[in-house]
């Protein structure tokens, strides 16, 4: 068992929406993130999604309307609910998704990742 320091990992991220592994319970990662400009709009079929902000404000526009997260919320994103973050300034998010979920969904793009570095 090993504590982990957010300040410390996220200062080991280098490049926006670029997850990375710090821990894993329950057959689920626990992933952090930094987060600039828009994502893609996507959807994860099999999972849902948690996103908590650490630092700055998130909004994920939904198809009916935007959630807007700031410092120190959550919400989680069902399956199957498309969604596109965006990040006006800086975010740090951290996440909670099942091991095989892929950060851009049902959805192919430049952005999708199929290998998570662990820091």
């Amino acid at each position: 068992m090993d504590k982990v320091n957010l300040s410390e990992k996220f200062s080991l991220i280098d490049h926006y929406w670029d997850p990375k592994i710090v821990g894993e319970l329950n057959d689920q990662y626990v992933k952090l993130a930094k987060l600039k400009g828009e994502f893609i709009r996507h959807r994860h079929e099999a999972e849902d999604e948690l996103f908590m902000v650490i630092k700055g404000c998130l909004t994920i526009k939904l198809l009916n309307g935007d959630i807007e997260l700031n410092e120190g919320e959550f919400c989680v994103i069902p399956r199957g609910v498309e969604h596109m973050p965006v990040a006006e300034d800086e975010v740090h998010v951290l996440m909670f998704e099942p091991k095989g979920t892929v950060n851009t969904g049902s959805t192919v793009s430049e952005k999708t990742i199929n290998y998570l570095e662990r820091i």
